[in-house]
């Protein structure tokens, strides 16, 4: 997906305001470095697939990570949103 639409998906959709920053931050250091994410930014984190996937299309796009594999950040990106999903739906999780 090219920049624009990306650009205009996380415009129309209000995304960069649905999730605070550090949550942000949380989530890409997930996706990008770490593989871990905490509960409360999970829950931050599902509230949108569609700003998710933009986001992490838009990072992608970034002359800054020209050198990382698409497909690994992807594969990640999308087990972080999946473990996330099983994180929230589980009732023990903010117990």
């Amino acid at each position: 997906m090219a920049t624009k639409e990306n650009d205009q998906i996380i415009r129309e959709n209000n995304c960069e305001t649905k999730m605070g920053l550090p949550y942000v931050l949380e989530a890409s250091t997930s996706i990008f470095v770490t593989g871990s994410i905490s509960n409360k930014c999970c829950g931050e984190l599902v509230l949108g697939k569609v700003c998710h996937s933009a986001l992490v299309n838009r990072t992608l796009e970034n002359p800054l990570f020209k050198d990382i594999s698409a497909a690994t950040i992807i594969a990640k990106s999308i087990q972080t949103w999946n473990n996330c999903l099983a994180l929230i739906d589980s009732p023990s999780s903010f117990a």
